[in-house]
């Protein structure tokens, strides 16, 4: 019995250290605004587009990674950040996919 009374003190004790961590909102900045409010799933999480920036208001822990998938939906990506920021390397690789993705839309007659 005192086992599990600690078991589940102990989960009590690490659960709103969880929450505040995937509360973070992830946000990424376009390099163009979408043409119309848009939403998707990427990496788990919903996103929100407005103008210049997309957010995630509920991240996964798989979300942060997700910046590809984004980039795919809508495009050039400057910044992308919650607890932490993608640095240049990171956003240019992001980036080959959105210009993957322009480049085969030019292409298409």
């Amino acid at each position: 019995m005192k086992l599990q009374i600690l078991a589940a003190c102990a989960a009590l004790a690490i659960l709103p250290a969880g929450q505040a961590m995937a509360a973070d909102p992830i946000t990424a900045k376009l390099a163009a605004p979408v043409a119309a409010k848009t939403k998707f799933i990427a990496g788990g999480a919903l996103f929100n587009c407005e103008g210049d920036t997309c957010v995630a208001l509920a991240p996964t822990a798989e979300t942060f990674s997700a910046c590809k998938a984004v980039a795919a939906k809508v495009g050039v990506i400057v910044a992308f950040s919650g607890r932490k920021a993608l640095d240049e390397d990171k956003l240019a690789d992001c980036n080959r996919t959105a210009a993957a993705k322009t480049a085969g839309a030019l292409a298409r007659p």
